[in-house]
């Protein structure tokens, strides 16, 4: 027997009030017994009974699906691992970063940037940005809350939510972690024999403390590159594995975004007509990329993003470094040794420090119990994009469209309409006796 009792829920370990703060309605609730091989919560834990859907993260996924959820009138509750909004915005990135696509292409659902940001915010920019979304939309994450494990109950129907020692309970989920929730760490051989320093482009903030020093970065992504052009901006000497084939675009082309101006051909033209367009532009203002040890993929850029989810560098002035000998591209790490690196090619070189930018992944499968929607080998929807945002039983999942802060405006706003749409006075003031 499941039991209501509507007083409020303190949990003092957060240091954040009452649960009440955070989602009107939420309710205490009493597990007397499991009826019909249900679930039920670790001992000691408390349940929470959550009226409206459970957000995972606090991240501009997260921000925005809240925030279309409260537009249609439907509360919601987001728990947030670390102890503020927008963590990887935050504490993982670095402090040249802007953002790479012009403003109008990452608005959050219903609040425009502010007319004098530049057209490339900055990373500061975007945060006071999305701090201004969560004070306009009254938005208030349990922050702290680490999500050890969310799991579907059949038998009553609910998402049983564990998070520190409180179970919460909820007809829908909303996975908000994004495809970037962790850092990745590639094993190489004799990593542990190396006497320089070694982080990932996730504790990485400038390159003052790299003057005059032999860094090797790891990577050719556009944190590869741009982290590259930081350290030779800070008289640091800089190397960058290429092992793959990658594009890299300029970021404008006829004083047009390269980005904008592709969406604009892409509603009149095939996307290999818009791709090859692409590449000569390309070619005509950052010349043969191959005869500095850039090999372009056979398939176009706008294609390969679309079909494998790898998006083109947009070149903000690595390239000019790399043209210039400042930035050495080198191959594929073949092992490491106490003094340096050893390259595919048998080549040896000594450094002092070595970054790895290689990226991110989902954390989604440690700790979501569920084998259909969510694949466990990248923990990415299995379905591509535009069916990307919805799983069976009330399971939803914005910002994992491979498209950026616009994909995730998207999701926020079909996931909103598809809740809302079951939202009414039956489904608020609903009793859980079984």
């Amino acid at each position: 027997m499941i039991t209501i009792q509507r007083k409020p829920v303190f949990a003092p370990q957060w240091n954040l009030g009452s649960v009440d703060e955070h989602l009107p309605g939420v309710v205490d609730v009493k597990i007397n017994d499991t009826p019909r091989g249900g679930r039920t919560a670790p001992a000691g834990s408390k349940s929470v009974w959550v009226p409206g859907p459970v957000i995972v993260g606090a991240g501009p996924s997260g921000l925005a699906t809240a925030a279309c959820l409260k537009q249609k009138g439907v509360p919601s509750l987001i728990l947030e691992r670390d102890d503020c909004i927008a963590s990887s915005w935050k504490l993982r990135t670095y402090d040249r970063l802007r953002l790479h696509l012009p403003k109008r292409f990452c608005e959050l659902p219903f609040v425009p940037f502010p007319a004098d940001f530049p057209t490339y915010p900055t990373r500061k920019q975007f945060i006071s940005y999305l701090e201004a979304y969560v004070q306009h939309f009254s938005i208030k994450p349990m922050f702290g809350m680490e999500v050890r494990s969310a799991e579907y109950d059949p038998v009553i129907g609910f998402w049983r939510v564990r998070a520190n020692d409180t179970e919460f309970i909820s007809r829908w989920l909303v996975v908000a972690t994004g495809e970037n929730a962790d850092a990745v760490l590639p094993e190489i051989d004799g990593i542990s024999d190396f006497q320089g320093s070694i982080m990932h482009s996730c504790s990485y903030k400038n390159g003052d403390d790299f003057g005059g020093k032999k860094v090797l970065v790891v990577g050719c992504g556009n944190s590869g590159m741009e982290v590259c052009l930081d350290l030779c901006n800070n008289s640091a000497h800089a190397s960058m594995v290429v092992r793959d084939k990658l594009h890299v675009l300029p970021r404008e082309i006829l004083g047009r975004s390269t980005f904008g101006l592709s969406m604009s051909l892409l509603k009149w033209l095939p996307v290999r007509w818009v791709d090859r367009f692409l590449l000569l532009c390309s070619r005509a203002v950052l010349g043969d990329t191959q005869r500095l040890g850039l090999e372009r993929p056979k398939m176009g850029p706008l294609q390969l993003k679309n079909t494998a989810g790898k998006t083109p560098v947009l070149d903000v002035g690595a390239l000019a470094k790399i043209k210039s000998g400042h930035i050495k591209v080198v191959p594929a790490i073949q092992r490491f040794t106490p003094e340096g690196i050893e390259f595919a090619d048998g080549r040896k070189e000594v450094y002092d420090s070595v970054i790895f930018a290689t990226g991110y992944r989902s954390n989604v499968p440690s700790w979501l119990k569920e084998d259909d929607f969510f694949s466990k080998q990248d923990g990415l929807p299995r379905k591509p994009f535009p069916h990307s945002w919805m799983g069976k039983n009330g399971l939803y999942a914005p910002g994992f469209t491979r498209r950026g802060l616009m994909g995730a405006s998207m999701d926020a706003h079909r996931i909103s309409d598809h809740i809302a749409s079951q939202w009414n006075a039956k489904t608020r003031h609903l009793s859980l006796e079984l």
